[in-house]
């Protein structure tokens, strides 16, 4: 029973997953707006979730040991093969990308969708509690 319910939500995961590292990436743009040469970087929601989806692994970054002090480990972060560089109009005069604008209607798009789909997974939730309780 666990697992199917588990499969049921494999896709809500997944989507709740790359849209907690889309906010991520977007709080990075919004923090780096005064870093000169700074390029704002986006994940493509719908390339990312294909590609979680259908199983292909996204490259992850590996902590190479040079010294036996060193703590030995895989780092948690991976970067996705869905990140992409925002294309710019009209960048700083610094080099620098981020589009506050741009970078805040992302971020309120993105908090909207993980609402959205937490909303939906709570009702898949309770949905189960109601059968499981018949």
């Amino acid at each position: 029973m666990n697992d199917r319910f588990g499969e049921h939500l494999t896709v809500q995961r997944s989507a709740l997953n790359i849209l907690v590292q889309r906010q991520e990436m977007i709080a990075s743009n919004i923090a780096n707006a005064d870093t000169p040469n700074y390029k704002a970087r986006d994940i493509d929601f719908k390339e990312a979730l294909a590609n979680q989806l259908a199983g292909r692994r996204e490259q992850n970054l590996s902590l190479a040991r040079t010294s036996r002090g060193h703590i030995g480990g895989a780092a948690e972060a991976s970067l996705p093969a869905s990140m992409k560089y925002r294309n710019e109009f009209q960048p700083g005069v610094d080099g620098n990308t981020v589009n506050m604008d741009v970078e805040r209607a992302a971020f309120a798009e993105t908090a909207l969708r993980l609402e959205a789909a937490l909303t939906f997974v709570r009702g898949s939730l309770r949905d189960l509690q109601s059968a499981m309780s018949q």
